[in-house]
């Protein structure tokens, strides 16, 4: 019976605790990757809009707003890559669940290699989480 709720071991807080950030950071990662496909939308609006009231920029600006996309993009990309690397660190196994209190009940969170065609020597791992 005491397997049934090692999940709520207080030992498994921190690995809880960058699971949470990490599916925050795929979730913004995710958002932003639609903000960039809308991307030619904005640009659109924008020029409706300066055509509309015939505004012309000022000297020496320029749209910035698609940089700030890709800025952002890459920096989402960089947590969430160190995010995978401190959850590897904290998993006490491979290609196995564990399983920790995400505040759902028991969820379950697990690395799983995948196979590297660039590498096959070197071992790369998925994170993957079921809540």
């Amino acid at each position: 019976m005491a397997s049934n709720l090692d999940y709520l071991n207080p030992d498994l807080q921190p690995l809880v605790e960058k699971v949470e950030a990490y599916l925050a950071a795929k979730e913004d990662l995710r958002k932003l990757g639609i903000a960039e496909h809308n991307e030619a939308v904005h640009d659109a609006n924008v020029a409706a809009s300066a055509a509309e009231f015939e505004q012309r920029p000022p000297t020496g600006s320029f749209d910035q707003h698609a940089d700030e996309l890709a800025q952002q993009h890459q920096d989402a990309q960089d947590d969430l890559n160190r995010l995978s690397a401190d959850i590897l660190a904290l998993l006490p196994t491979r290609d196995e669940w564990v399983k920790v209190n995400l505040g759902y009940g028991p969820s379950r969170v697990g690395a799983w290699r995948v196979p590297n065609a660039a590498n096959p020597a070197q071992e790369h791992y998925e994170i993957r989480v079921v809540m």
